[in-house]
């Protein structure tokens, strides 16, 4: 494996640099650096996709009939890390990194027309209907029913965990039309119109305060089967395609590596427990210097599984380890982040820091006063919603049985 990056590649990641010089301003560098979890302050992103969809940027990875970017594996990920590194916010990933790509698989004509161009300019924004209070990671088992009439599915059920479902116009769902024996069939995928009569969406209070994740109802929705992706009763195989799909060579160890050093130049400053510097505590020093090592660690992974997509080669369980390295690592650095911040790290102060929804139940001062910097206001609120890391996307649980029976036989 070599290391190096071509001089093609470099001059790439320079052109990219110099982009994100002139076009990634102050605001959504800020935004980027007081986002409280994953999803950054939604006008934020929706601003940044618009600059990137003027430069031809926001889908790189789609194909390039559609409005995608002819790049090399190399080059979407060194795109993807220059942007982590520059502190860019990040996109939403529901439409542009999943349905999207579904749609191109599975949809008909008229779908691919309608939905791909508005996905890129964000006119229309998808939020995700997978999961039920009685469905999480053994997802086959929903029941969310729709039930054919005419040219119509008649949808009831609740969906929960909808990421941003108040600021989405469509959602893409799975549903049951049939019970079969085998659970994963009978299951149907469909895009509904959030405007359509009958939805209601509940907003969910997560333990930072914020009001990210909703649970949405359906009430005898009438959604037109047109609206199906691929066939009815055959969702299950748009979902495997949506879920297992990974292409433009995403990069998680960039920003822990930004978390990393972050953290240490803020504990040359803070006061550790023998009234010297943080950082020059021996039990604080040898957690972070683990925690550089461990992102060290990760990004050389992330080459390696580079390396192998790009000669084609199957890289095996890769994702999984890297799923499982990298949000634990991330939860790892959000509690040191939190110790870092010390007593200031104990005030609730979301108004210093830029959500990805909105904060309930509270109300900032007047003056807008912050006790300690910003990065101690940001702190607790990151280690809150980061507990989910290993929860969503596949329980971390579930990524170790994929590693187990892909390379133990068990």
């Amino acid at each position: 494996m070599d290391l190096d990056w071509s001089p093609a590649d470099l001059a790439f990641r320079d052109e990219v640099r110099s982009f994100l010089d002139e076009k990634l301003t102050d605001d959504l560098r800020r935004a980027g650096r007081l986002a409280t979890s994953v999803y950054p302050d939604h006008e934020a992103s929706m601003a940044w996709q618009a600059i990137l969809h003027e430069r031809g940027w926001a889908a790189p990875a789609w194909p390039v009939k559609y409005g995608g970017c002819d790049w090399s594996l190399t080059q979407h990920y060194i795109f993807g890390r220059e942007c982590t590194l520059a502190g860019a916010p990040s996109l939403s990933p529901m439409g542009i990194r999943m349905v999207a790509h579904a749609i191109m698989a599975f949809g008909t004509s008229a779908q691919k027309d309608f939905f791909l161009p508005r996905i890129l300019t964000g006119e229309v924004f998808f939020c995700q209907g997978y999961s039920e209070p009685e469905a999480g990671s053994d997802l086959a088992s929903l029941t969310m029913a729709a039930v054919p009439d005419g040219e119509d599915l008649v949808v009831t059920g609740s969906k929960i965990w909808t990421t941003h479902a108040t600021e989405a116009n469509w959602i893409f769902a799975l549903v049951r039309t049939s019970k079969r024996a085998k659970k994963q069939q009978g299951i149907t995928f469909v895009l509904i119109d959030m405007s359509t009569p009958g939805i209601e969406i509940r907003p969910l209070v997560m333990t930072s305060g914020e009001q990210v994740q909703n649970q949405v109802f359906f009430d005898q929705v009438r959604v037109p089967q047109a609206n199906v992706l691929g066939s009815i009763d055959d969702g299950w195989t748009v979902a495997k395609y949506l879920l297992n799909f990974e292409r433009g060579g995403g990069a998680a160890a960039p920003a822990l590596q930004v978390m990393a050093e972050g953290l240490a130049r803020a504990a040359q400053e803070q006061v550790g427990p023998n009234g010297g510097a943080l950082i020059d505590d021996p039990a604080f020093a040898a957690k972070l210097a683990d925690a550089r090592l461990r992102a060290d660690v990760l990004e050389i992974l992330e080459y390696r599984t580079l390396a192998l997509v790009s000669s084609g080669k199957d890289p095996g369980p890769a994702a999984s380890t890297i799923k499982i390295l990298g949000t634990e690592l991330s939860q790892a650095l959000t509690e040191l982040a939190l110790e870092a911040a010390g007593p200031r790290g104990r005030v609730y102060q979301p108004h210093a820091t830029m959500p990805g929804g909105p904060i309930a139940d509270f109300t900032p001062p007047a003056d807008g006063f912050v006790v300690g910097a910003d990065w101690q206001a940001v702190a607790p609120l990151r280690y809150f919603n980061d507990r989910a890391g290993s929860i969503y996307a596949g329980s971390n649980e579930i990524q170790r049985n994929i590693i187990a029976k892909a390379t133990l036989g068990l």
